[in-house]
């Protein structure tokens, strides 16, 4: 079985040759989205609200691809540590 690293499926063109984002350390909102299988508004959403790695050049938003990888591998983390126990309920606060 092929496991391909995300670093191998990021890619823009660049003069009609294909560059890996191993040289092209920024990546677009399409980039980002395209690799994430989500919408490109999906990712202008997660960037205005300061929910992934991201920063505007001239207006336009920019990720670090290694900002990137590192959020997604924190996302794994934290997901591995709020799921809940089998059985067990979410306690809701009581309004008094």
């Amino acid at each position: 079985m092929n496991i391909l690293h995300y670093s191998d499926v990021f890619s823009t063109r660049s003069a009609g040759a294909m560059v890996t984002a191993k040289s092209s350390e920024i990546l677009t909102i399409k980039e980002v989205a395209d690799f994430l299988k989500v919408t490109e508004r999906t990712i202008y959403r997660l960037a205005a609200a300061k929910q992934i790695p991201a920063f505007k050049v001239g207006g336009s938003w920019r990720f670090s691809q290694t900002d990137i990888a590192e959020w997604i591998k924190q996302q794994a983390v934290d997901d591995r540590t709020t799921q809940k126990t089998p059985g067990t309920k979410k306690r809701e606060k009581r309004s008094e």
